[in-house]
This record gives structure tokens, sequence and C-alpha cells, in this order.
């Protein structure tokens, strides 16, 4: 079933008066007709049935027929610090993270990154990529808009990451799975972590250094090097079934 998201102050008196571009494409691109059911969700979790009464203009008038359980979030927030990657390749590493649960993303720029973003383009690439995520978390069935924040420089990413419980910098001369093994059997549900992700020619030696001494654990992915783009999305999968296991267990 479609599922988009409404601004809390649209829900009132049983129903749910639906703005923006979602009506244009409910309406003419789904071409969905009154009384024909669809999911919303306010944002902050709770997510509703819904059948479409009218169109109004540049509205959708919902009736709300019933509250579902929407328990689709992961027990703990996880941040995906995104060092930024040619091309589109950022487009497809902001759905697929939101697809696997995460709860923000962080683009920033370190030493060796190849795209420089001036900050009339950065916030031009923020938009979309906002954009994105919310298409996601539509498709997904999230309970909420994963927020994909202004590009950063590393110590600002770094700084960002240092009220978080746990932090992971994925490094390619790391050894010993089992270091990494024993630090992810350690998360528990309600930590909150950070993963930093590097460019394509990997974290120079110095911003390593600088992320331990932030507190930051440097862990191996295994014996391959993974793209920058897949880095990522791989311990994101790693985390989900961790934490979701834990929590049902619990």
């Amino acid at each position: 079933m479609q599922q988009f998201f409404a601004e809390p102050s649209w829900i009132r008196e049983g129903r749910i008066f639906l703005e923006g571009s979602d009506v244009n494409h409910i309406k003419n691109v789904l071409r969905m007709r009154p009384g024909e059911d669809v999911r919303i969700s306010d944002g902050n979790g709770r997510v509703y049935l819904c059948c479409i009464s009218a169109y109004e203009e540049k509205t959708a008038v919902l009736d709300i027929l019933k509250e579902l359980d929407a328990d689709t979030e992961l027990p703990s927030k996880i941040t995906l610090f995104q060092c930024l990657p040619k091309g589109d390749k950022m487009d497809w590493i902001v759905q697929k993270a939101v697809e696997l649960g995460a709860y923000s993303v962080v683009p920033f720029a370190a030493g060796r990154s190849i795209v420089k973003l001036d900050e009339k383009k950065a916030k031009k690439r923020q938009e979309r990529w906002q954009s994105i995520a919310k298409g996601a978390a539509e498709q997904s069935g999230r309970g909420l808009i994963p927020k994909v924040h202004q590009v950063k420089t590393f110590p600002e990413a770094l700084k960002m990451a240092s009220g978080l419980d746990i932090v992971l910098i994925p490094y390619e001369l790391e050894e010993g799975m089992d270091k990494t093994a024993r630090i992810i059997e350690g998360i528990v549900p309600g930590q909150s972590v950070g993963v930093f992700i590097g460019p394509e020619g990997g974290f120079e030696e110095e911003e390593v250094r600088l992320a331990g001494e932030s507190g930051a654990e440097t862990v191996t992915l295994g014996k391959r090097i993974l793209r920058t783009e897949t880095a990522g999305l791989s311990v994101l999968s790693i985390l989900m079934y961790h934490l979701e296991s834990k929590s049902h267990i619990l």
C-alpha cells in the first residue's frame, strides 16, 4: 500500500488534509480515486490507514480509518557519515541507507575527496538528497523521514559524532575480525551509533588518528576492499540485523 507523509498540523477532526507535491502524485501519477486506501505517517512515528474522501484544488482530503501499529524504526539511531563520492552515487547511498533504517545521513568532505562543492552547489545537492530520503522513507514504510544534513568538513563531522555512544570507522589497514565482531556485539538497542565511510581513495592516516582521538573505533569489514558506496550499506545491514535480533530477544 502506498505511504505518504503529512505535517501534524494537517491532521484534525478525524481527517488528514494532505498538501504539497504528493497530492499531484496521488491524483495524477498513481491515479488514485476517492474510496481507495492509503497509509499516512505524521513523521513522528504515528501511521494511519486512510481512505481518500475527495480532492479540493491542491488538497487531498483523507478520512482516517484507524491508527496502525507502525514498528518500522530500528531500536537505535544510526547516523551514516558518508564522504562525498563521485557522480550520482550519493543519490543511491542515501536511498539505500534510508531503506536500511539510518536515522540521518551526514555528507562530508575529506582530504582525499575528489568531489568539491561550493556552498551553492552543496545546498542544492542537500535538497535533492533530502527529497530522495523522503521518497525512500515512503517506499519502505518508515515512520519518519531521515534528515540529510548539509555537507560538512571532516572536523565538523567528527564534532557532530562526539555526542554519539558508539562511532565506527571501517579502515582498510585495520586487521582482526574478532575486534569488529566484539564491538558490534557490544552495541545494545537504545545506543546511538555513527558510521564513518571514507572517500574512494580511503581516509588519510591523520584523519584516522583524529577520529581515534575523538573516540571512534576502527574496524575491518573483511579481507576485501569495498567501494565507498558499498561499505556504508554493508555496515548498516550488519547493524540492522544485529539490533533487530537483539531487540527481539530482549
